[in-house]
C-alpha cells in the first residue's frame, strides 16, 4: 500500500430516529433534504466536483439516482453532469430511487407492503430512462454511457409494448404537439424508440432470476451487461445473490467469449482499465 491511501467515507444525512433500521430502509433526516435541495440548486458546482473525482482523484464513472427530490433528469439544470460524463467517456450508474412516503394511490399517506421499492424502483428507473429517450439525451450525447441498476428494469420484459406502443408517442388523448415530431425525427435517422432503449446498459443485479436475465441480455446485447449482485441486500446478507447470479450466468446459453464479457471485460472497457 506504499504511497496509496484507503478513505472510508460514510454519509451523515440520515435519520437516526430509529436506530435498529436497516441501512437500505433509512430515510433522510430534515438536513439530508435540505441537502439535496442545495445539489439541485448547484448543479454546476456538481459538475466541478466531477471533474476534481476524475482528474485528480481518477474516478472512473459517478451514480447518479432516477430523480433529484422530485425533479426528473431531463431537467436541463442537470444537463452539465451529463456533459461533462460524455466528455470523459466515462459511465453513470443510474439507481432508482423512491421512498416510503411515496404512497401507492393519491387518497394514501404511505406506500404499504413494501411496493415502494419493490415495484416502484423499477418504475423509477424506466421512467427515468424513457425521460432520457425522448428528451434526446443520446442525441446530444451519442457516446453517453448509463448504466441502469436491475438490467433495465421493467423495459427488456416489455421490449414489444415499448416498441410497439411508443412509436405512436402523439397519437393517444392528451399528447403534446412536439411528440410527434420527435418520432419523425427519430424516423429521419432510421431508428425507433425502442432502439434508443436499447443504448443503455444494464447490470445483473436482479436477485438471480434466470428468465429476467435471459431476457435483459436478449435485449441490451451481451455487450451492454456487466456482472452486478446488489450485495449485501440479500437474506443471507450478501452471499446469496452474489451466489446464485453466478449459477445463472454459468447455465444460460451464451458463449464463453460473452460471459466472459459480463462477467469483466465490459467493466474493463466502460472504466478504461
Amino acid at each position: 500500500m506504499s504511497g496509496r491511501r484507503l478513505h472510508l467515507l460514510r454519509h451523515a444525512k440520515s435519520s437516526w430516529d430509529d436506530p435498529p433500521l436497516a441501512d437500505h430502509d433509512r430515510p433522510l433526516a430534515p438536513r439530508g433534504v435540505r441537502a439535496g435541495e442545495r445539489l439541485r440548486r448547484h448543479a454546476l458546482q456538481l459538475e466541478t466536483e466531477i471533474r476534481r473525482a476524475v482528474e485528480t482523484l481518477d474516478a472512473r464513472g459517478i451514480q447518479i439516482f432516477t430523480n433529484v427530490n422530485g425533479r426528473p433528469l431531463d431537467d436541463p439544470e442537470f444537463a452539465p453532469i451529463f456533459e461533462a460524463m460524455h466528455s470523459y467517456d466515462l459511465p453513470i450508474w443510474m439507481h432508482p430511487t423512491r421512498p416510503q412516503k411515496f404512497a401507492d394511490y393519491p387518497t394514501e399517506k404511505d406506500s404499504k407492503y413494501d411496493i415502494w421499492w419493490c415495484f416502484g424502483w423499477p418504475y423509477e428507473t424506466s421512467a427515468a430512462m424513457a425521460r432520457m429517450v425522448f428528451s434526446g439525451h443520446f442525441d446530444r450525447w451519442p457516446n453517453l454511457k448509463i448504466i441502469t441498476h436491475h438490467l433495465g428494469a421493467m423495459v427488456p420484459f416489455l421490449e414489444a409494448r415499448v416498441g410497439l406502443g411508443l412509436d405512436q408517442l402523439g397519437t393517444r388523448e392528451a399528447a403534446e404537439p412536439h411528440y410527434a415530431e420527435i418520432i419523425a425525427n427519430m424516423k429521419k435517422k432510421g431508428l425507433r424508440p425502442v432502439d434508443y432503449f436499447k443504448k443503455f446498459f444494464g447490470d445483473t443485479a436482479i436477485n438471480g432470476s434466470k428468465a429476467g436475465t435471459v431476457c435483459g441480455i436478449e435485449f441490451f446485447g451481451c455487450d451492454h451487461v456487466l456482472f452486478g449482485t446488489d450485495c449485501p441486500f440479500d437474506p443471507e446478507g450478501g452471499p446469496l445473490f452474489i451466489r446464485e447470479i453466478i449459477k445463472v450466468l454459468d447455465e444460460i446459453d451464451i458463449t464463453a467469449d460473452e460471459r466472459r464479457k459480463i462477467y469483466e471485460l465490459n467493466a474493463r472497457r466502460l472504466l478504461k482499465l
